[in-house]
């Protein structure tokens, strides 16, 4: 069935009215049948692409990767579409725009929905803390409920953070909300120095006059404390100025700044990477209240739009994101190239406020994708592989690139696993939305396919299965180095 595209911002919403606070426990549903697509036996050092683009939901892959397990969107959240994904324990939460959903993961071969919470407000980007999860909204809502409907962005609109109590997975309850300045279209949790609080660095863009605390240029993020034990007295904190020269100007093709997309911190270095629509910045967070902006790199050549940031183990490089086209286009062919739409990789050298980013090459998917399926890079995380660096990531109809960064000059891919376009007569909405690697399995949030679990079995990824977390927001990056 085709789906219309999601909207350019304010924010990409898919949004449907809302009727409340709904949650639903389902049985396990069974993995969806898709014809599969033989691949030859890949190189040594890379995988092969397939010679054609496969069909209309066939599935091709390299051979070290194959589906686990898929479970479709439940009612009612399958009106809408699936977004980011966050990890506690024996649990996977999936964000979706219409709200979020809870799967048992104890086994990833049988994963079961243990809940669904109807929440509209896009995108629901998703993160957990202990008892607590935090959803992003980022569409104009009419208040802060479940129940709320969307409305003209004007000064009398909602948007920012909600605060919901997950210590029942079957019954989450939503305690608390916190108005940002432009909404959170994602924010970031960032863990304080002592273990009563987090953080929230909520990022936003799309400034506007007539919006309620959105007005031009909206240069900052806000920074939201979250008292662990009283979450209902969580509030804004700091509002730093990111950009005090406005940003990037902008050009045909290339975003200006006014705000940021997305931000990866790496809190045992004290260090963040912000991807803030034409402007690529490493900060200093060492103050959790005061990050300081400490290097900034543009791409004024081939970056469209930076999206999102990933650190490698050491903290000596940062690949960032261009989502040119935004998600919605066909961006995975000859005609655009490998050096748009596509990952950045910068090493990071120097101490103090003297470290800075230096370019370094880029990486794009092998795979021409069909003029149908929207393909651009998206979010991903490194797999915990001691001694290399190896990141699994989404890209929309193009599917999941298991990739190895090791060299920054000569990045290369050594998996994938894609299904063939919606749509072989229209450019459709689709793909992985989110790709992360957690405690031995790749777990994939696809828009409209619902949760894929995937799994790797690579003499190259092998140790990444040692590592085990309890907790995992992919853009709260852990270290590994010690495990």
């Amino acid at each position: 069935m085709s789906r219309a595209l999601p909207p350019p911002r304010h924010l990409r919403t898919l949004g449907l009215a809302a009727t409340g606070l709904l949650l639903i426990g389902l049985a396990p549903a069974a993995p969806s049948a898709a014809k599969t697509v033989p691949v030859a036996a890949p190189a040594p050092e890379s995988a092969q692409s397939p010679a054609t683009i496969p069909g209309v939901d066939e599935i091709a892959s390299s051979p070290n990767m194959r589906l686990v397990a898929n479970t479709p969107i439940g009612e009612p959240l399958n009106t809408s579409v699936n977004s980011d994904l966050a990890f506690q324990g024996r649990y996977v939460f999936v964000g979706n725009y219409n709200g979020f959903q809870i799967h048992d993961i104890a086994r990833p071969e049988r994963p079961k929905l243990v809940s669904q919470v109807l929440c509209p407000g896009s995108q629901n980007d998703i993160s957990v803390h202990g008892d607590l999860l935090f959803l992003s909204t980022d569409s104009p809502r009419s208040d802060d409920s479940c129940a709320s409907d969307r409305v003209n962005p004007d000064q009398t609109a909602w948007e920012g953070i909600k605060i919901f109590d997950i210590s029942d997975k079957t019954a989450p309850r939503y305690v608390k909300s916190v108005q940002t300045a432009c909404g959170s279209h994602t924010h970031t949790l960032v863990p304080a120095r002592a273990r009563n609080t987090v953080y929230l660095y909520v990022s936003s863009y799309g400034p506007s006059d007539t919006y309620v605390g959105c007005a031009r240029p909206h240069d900052s993020i806000s920074i939201i404390k979250v008292p662990v034990k009283n979450p209902t007295a969580s509030s804004v904190v700091a509002v730093p100025n990111l950009f005090p020269d406005g940003g990037y100007e902008g050009r045909p093709g290339g975003s200006a700044t006014s705000g940021c997309h997305d931000i990866t911190v790496y809190p045992e270095k004290d260090l963040a990477a912000g991807a803030c629509m034409g402007d690529g910045i490493l900060l200093d967070i060492a103050d959790r209240e005061a990050p300081r902006v400490i290097n900034r790199v543009r791409d004024t050549e081939n970056f469209a739009f930076w999206h999102s940031a990933t650190f490698n183990n050491a903290g000596t490089k940062v690949v960032f994101v261009d989502e040119l086209g935004g998600g919605g286009a066909a961006t995975c062919n000859a005609t655009v190239g490998p050096n748009r739409g596509a990952n950045a990789v910068y090493d990071l050298s120097g101490k103090g406020d003297a470290r800075k980013l230096t370019f370094r090459s880029y990486f794009k998917i092998p795979r021409a994708n069909a003029d149908t399926e929207n393909c651009v890079a998206h979010n991903g995380s490194l797999l915990p592989v001691k001694g290399r660096d190896i990141m699994v990531q989404s890209w929309y109809q193009g599917g999941i690139s298991v990739w190895d960064f090791t060299d920054s000059t000569k990045p290369k891919e050594i998996g994938y696993w894609e299904r063939g376009p919606l749509s072989d007569s229209e450019l459709t909405f689709g793909g992985t939305w989110s790709a992360y690697y957690y405690n031995g399995y790749i777990y994939s949030s696809d828009t409209i396919k619902g949760l894929d679990i995937l799994e790797i079995n690579d003499p190259r990824t092998a140790s990444a299965k040692l590592t085990r977390y309890r907790e995992f927001n992919p853009q709260t990056q852990p270290s590994y180095r010690s495990r």
